[in-house]
Protein backbone atom coordinates (compact mmCIF):
# COMPACT_ATOMS: atom_id res chain seq x y z
CA UNK A 1 0.00 0.00 0.00
CA UNK A 2 1.23 3.27 -0.98
CA UNK A 3 2.88 5.54 2.06
CA UNK A 4 2.26 9.42 2.28
CA UNK A 5 3.79 11.48 4.07
CA UNK A 6 1.71 14.70 5.29
CA UNK A 7 3.41 18.34 5.20
CA UNK A 8 2.81 18.17 8.96
CA UNK A 9 5.12 14.82 9.20
CA UNK A 10 7.70 16.11 7.36
CA UNK A 11 7.84 19.54 8.84
CA UNK A 12 8.18 17.22 12.48
CA UNK A 13 10.90 15.29 10.46
CA UNK A 14 13.22 18.91 9.58
CA UNK A 15 12.46 19.89 13.10
CA UNK A 16 13.88 16.44 14.43
CA UNK A 17 16.91 16.98 12.43
CA UNK A 18 17.66 19.72 13.38
CA UNK A 19 17.37 19.63 16.76
CA UNK A 20 20.03 16.29 17.01
CA UNK A 21 22.60 17.83 14.58
CA UNK A 22 23.32 20.83 16.99
CA UNK A 23 25.18 17.90 18.27
CA UNK A 24 25.46 15.46 15.93
CA UNK A 25 25.09 15.59 12.07
CA UNK A 26 25.39 12.45 11.07
CA UNK A 27 23.76 10.82 13.43
CA UNK A 28 20.77 13.50 12.56
CA UNK A 29 20.83 12.24 9.16
CA UNK A 30 21.14 8.54 9.62
CA UNK A 31 17.95 8.79 12.43
CA UNK A 32 15.90 10.32 9.85
CA UNK A 33 16.27 7.89 7.01
CA UNK A 34 15.59 5.49 9.72
CA UNK A 35 12.16 6.93 10.72
CA UNK A 36 11.97 7.58 6.98
CA UNK A 37 12.50 3.77 6.15
CA UNK A 38 10.23 2.54 9.29
CA UNK A 39 7.08 4.62 8.19
CA UNK A 40 7.30 3.58 4.47
CA UNK A 41 7.61 -0.42 5.87
CA UNK A 42 3.93 0.53 7.50
CA UNK A 43 2.75 0.24 3.57
CA UNK A 44 3.26 -3.57 4.11
CA UNK A 45 2.03 -3.92 7.28
CA UNK A 46 -0.51 -1.48 7.93
CA UNK A 47 -1.93 -3.37 10.96
CA UNK A 48 2.20 -3.36 12.58
CA UNK A 49 1.48 -0.18 15.22
CA UNK A 50 -0.87 -0.31 18.38
CA UNK A 51 -4.09 1.98 18.10
CA UNK A 52 -2.86 5.00 19.34
CA UNK A 53 -3.99 5.23 23.05
CA UNK A 54 -5.05 9.16 23.30
CA UNK A 55 -7.49 8.41 20.16
CA UNK A 56 -8.44 4.93 21.01
CA UNK A 57 -9.40 5.00 16.67
CA UNK A 58 -8.81 1.98 15.09
CA UNK A 59 -7.84 3.56 11.59
CA UNK A 60 -4.78 5.20 13.50
CA UNK A 61 -2.21 4.02 14.77
CA UNK A 62 1.51 4.51 15.39
CA UNK A 63 4.90 2.68 15.53
CA UNK A 64 7.61 3.14 18.17
CA UNK A 65 11.29 4.13 16.84
CA UNK A 66 13.78 4.97 19.41
CA UNK A 67 11.82 7.49 21.42
CA UNK A 68 9.84 8.66 18.66
CA UNK A 69 6.06 8.08 17.82
CA UNK A 70 4.90 8.22 14.09
CA UNK A 71 1.41 8.63 14.21
CA UNK A 72 -0.48 7.45 10.69
CA UNK A 73 -3.69 6.79 9.60
CA UNK A 74 -5.01 3.58 7.34
CA UNK A 75 -7.43 4.28 4.33
CA UNK A 76 -8.65 2.07 2.39
CA UNK A 77 -6.63 4.03 -0.73
CA UNK A 78 -2.91 4.40 1.35
CA UNK A 79 -1.20 5.21 4.68
CA UNK A 80 -0.97 8.86 6.01
CA UNK A 81 1.99 9.57 8.02
CA UNK A 82 0.27 12.05 10.17
CA UNK A 83 3.18 13.25 13.01
CA UNK A 84 6.14 12.47 14.27
CA UNK A 85 6.80 13.61 17.66
CA UNK A 86 9.20 12.51 20.74
CA UNK A 87 7.44 9.67 23.23
CA UNK A 88 7.56 11.33 26.34
CA UNK A 89 5.11 13.99 25.29
CA UNK A 90 1.79 13.49 24.80
CA UNK A 91 -0.18 13.38 21.48
CA UNK A 92 -1.19 17.05 20.22
CA UNK A 93 -4.28 16.54 18.35
CA UNK A 94 -3.79 19.63 16.17
CA UNK A 95 -0.97 18.05 14.74
CA UNK A 96 -3.26 15.47 12.76
CA UNK A 97 -5.31 18.01 11.01
CA UNK A 98 -2.80 19.85 8.99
Amino acid sequence: MKVVWTSEALRKLDEIESFIAKNNPERASAFIDLLLEKGDLIGSFPDMGRVVPELARSEIREILVGKYRIVYRCTPAHIEILTVFEGHRSLCIEELHP
